[in-house]
């Protein structure tokens, strides 16, 4: 049975043991867990659309287009948004099962906090305690750095990182655009509560 974890929490869900994941899909963020198959949330026409659409986001990176960011266009209750990373279709065509193509690897929900970084800083710190009650032998570290995609160096990550044993991390994170650089390029900045393998991390990383 999946566990969930929502962003609005009482005392009744510290205290349910049910939180305590004991495996990184039973992680949930808005109710998707790695190892879904993309097709249980969009048609495969959606997909493409979708990585077609944002092709070229990730430029900077040694290897671009390895995966694929795609965006889920519904409403959510809790997130502003939430998108999940899979392989770039274009690189594993010749995978048969459609589903084993569209296998989510990585989840990703946010809340924007525009210009408002302190409120960010507090939801952040609220869900970092959840997590820790959730994966309590995670190896948890805090680090600040700039954000990959502004060159200037003034955009930054805040965030609280969660290892857990399944080469994963749990991220906790606000981000704080230089205004300029968030205006220019129609950045959302906020919290985000992203589930990533070390596969995605260090791809993301490669530059």
């Amino acid at each position: 049975m999946k566990k969930i974890l929502p962003l609005l929490f009482s005392f009744f869900f510290l205290s349910s043991p049910s939180v305590f994941a004991d495996d990184i899909s039973d992680f949930e963020i808005a109710g998707i867990s790695i190892g879904d198959s993309l097709l249980d949330y969009m048609t495969e026409d959606e997909i493409l659309e979708e990585i077609e659409r944002n092709k070229n986001d990730y430029y900077y990176l040694n290897e671009p287009k390895k995966y694929i960011g795609i965006y889920l266009w519904k409403d959510f209750p809790i997130y502003d948004a939430v998108s999940v990373f899979v392989k770039n279709n274009s690189s594993n065509v010749y995978i048969t099962n459609k589903n084993e193509q569209y296998t989510i690897l990585s989840v990703r929900g946010l809340i924007y906090y525009t210009e408002d970084f302190d409120s960010c800083i507090q939801k952040r710190d609220e869900v970092a305690a959840v997590v820790s009650e959730m994966f309590p032998n995670a190896h948890k570290w805090d680090v600040i750095f700039p954000t990959s995609n502004d060159p200037s160096g003034d955009s930054i990550m805040d965030a609280v990182y969660f290892d857990l044993e399944e080469s994963t991390k749990v991220q906790v994170v606000c981000t704080n655009y230089e205004e300029t650089f968030r205006i220019k390029n129609k950045k959302g900045e906020g919290f985000s509560l992203i589930i990533r393998p070390e596969e995605i991390r260090n791809w993301l990383l490669d530059k």
